[in-house]
């Protein structure tokens, strides 16, 4: 469906209330660089989520688990110089914020002043809720992040669907309802039922963003290198493909060495660039070259020597 976008204000943690308020969905999506933070900008994306995933789809890292820090910050500066309207919100990398409360801050506070972020994202729910909220404490919005928790993927013995049993349904909502309480503005629900998310999202006075979550959150979350089928990875059974830039990419790449190697690119007249009237003579008669002609000038030799040949052809008949 086609929809025009309308002209955007900067996106804030108030408006994204409203927008759960009045029963707007909240659009989010992964962004990574300058150009993926430029596209979530100009066409309308609410939140852009520097995701963890970067790790996977741009570094070529085996999980989210070897991202550190650094690395997570030479991109989130990337896309806040792309992204100027949307909610800007970055994964905490593994690591930065489990020692102690007290190190969580530190790492959020170089998210913000060295990233250039405006919220930051935690995995966890009972067990961050202090973190959570010592990070609140001192300014910095918290989103949380409950349900299949990709960070703990080795503990959980692989990506795998949480809450499917009423046990685990519960520890799934107790953990949203401690993060809210801790004071987290908005929290994201991967991989439970959607009844459950559903529940949570009725139980909660702050917005969830689902991701293979159903229907029934505030707003739906992808990573763009699903969205735009660029990753060819295993595919999960949340994600939609929304675009073929993967294949698009992929002919331009064998269009362009054909076109290199059987020489039709790049064109000398309309891809290149001529010197002034009389300088290319003045140039090889300079260097002692005068007789040297180019590709160019060969083929057009030809080409008058064969019309030459034509007239003089039809002159003797």
């Amino acid at each position: 469906m086609r929809f025009k976008v309308p002209s955007r204000k900067k996106m804030t943690i108030k408006r994204l209330y409203q927008m759960r308020h009045i029963g707007t969905p909240i659009t989010m999506l992964t962004a990574y660089d300058f150009p993926t933070a430029r596209a979530l900008d100009t066409h309308g994306v609410d939140i852009a989520l520097v995701g963890d995933s970067l790790a996977q789809v741009c570094l070529g890292l085996p999980s989210t688990t070897r991202l550190t820090l650094d690395e997570m910050l030479h991109h989130t500066r990337a896309v806040a110089r792309g992204a100027v309207h949307p909610f800007l919100v970055a994964d905490m990398p593994f690591g930065t914020y489990y020692a102690s409360p007290e190190d969580a801050v530190r790492s959020a506070i170089r998210m913000v002043q060295d990233g250039h972020m405006e919220a930051i994202k935690l995995e966890g729910g009972l067990e961050i809720a202090e973190t959570v909220r010592r990070i609140s404490q001192v300014g910095i919005p918290v989103m949380a992040h409950v349900g299949l928790t990709p960070q703990r993927h080795t503990a959980l013995s692989g990506y795998r669907v949480q809450g499917r049993d009423a046990a685990g349904a519960r520890a799934v909502l107790d953990g949203a309802l401690a993060v809210q309480n801790a004071g987290a503005f908005a929290v994201v629900l991967e991989a439970i039922p959607h009844r459950l998310a559903e529940y949570i999202t009725a139980r909660l006075s702050i917005p969830t963003i689902g991701i293979g979550a159903g229907p029934g959150t505030s707003g739906q979350v992808l990573v763009w290198d699903d969205v735009m089928t660029r990753w060819h990875g295993k595919k999960a059974k949340f994600v939609r493909r929304f675009a073929d830039v993967g294949g698009e990419e992929g002919r331009g790449v064998q269009n362009y060495v054909g076109a290199v190697r059987d020489g039709s690119f790049p064109d000398a007249e309309t891809e290149g660039y001529e010197m002034g009237s009389g300088e290319w003579e003045t140039f090889l008669e300079e260097v002692g070259d005068k007789g040297w002609r180019s590709a160019v000038d060969r083929i057009q030799g030809h080409q008058k020597d064969d019309v030459t040949s034509c007239e003089g052809f039809k002159g003797g008949s």
